[in-house]
């Protein structure tokens, strides 16, 4: 079972790719960022992070999708333009016909670290030792991979959260 994970965002999409081998085997894929221009419109960043997440979905051929979910932040331009992420990455996952689970940034950590609260930094040592990493990835990357460990470890249970 081959599992994308992707930490949405209108600039910096990150990306971490494990096969699922059991409920135990895990193996590191790939991981990055799909990058947009901060000087464009977001439309045009939505845009161009859309059709990076396809050419990755054509090259990596992955079986599942899980994705952060959208969390209501003090900030509503930034959850609106996290929101308009995510639908893109929903667009682009649907239309390959490929299944989409969200996962609370809490619940990520917790199933990552053994709590809702860890640090970025924490999430990235974890994911590194977890995947045998010689070096944690970036931050968006790391979270990435960090929602794609969290869907293999939980894969089956009742989660209440599929898209």
């Amino acid at each position: 079972m081959r599992i994308l994970g992707i930490d949405p965002g209108t600039l910096r999409l990150g990306y971490g790719v494990v096969d699922c081998y059991g409920k135990s085997k895990l193996a590191y894929v790939e991981c990055g960022v799909i990058s947009a221009p901060s000087r464009q419109p977001r439309n045009q960043r939505l845009l161009t992070i859309g059709r990076g997440l396809r050419e990755l979905l054509d090259e990596l051929h992955p079986d599942e999708v899980a994705m952060e979910q959208a969390f209501y932040g003090k900030n509503v331009q930034a959850t609106l333009a996290l929101g308009e992420a995510r639908g893109v990455a929903l667009f682009v996952a649907g239309d390959r016909g490929l299944p989409v689970v969200g996962y609370a940034p809490a619940r990520v950590k917790r199933t990552i670290v053994g709590h809702g609260r860890a640090s970025k930094s924490q999430v990235g040592y974890l994911v590194r030792a977890i995947l045998s990493m010689r070096r944690a990835p970036e931050a968006d990357a790391a979270d990435a991979l960090a929602i794609a460990i969290c869907h293999a470890r939980l894969r089956g249970h009742d989660l209440g959260a599929v898209e």
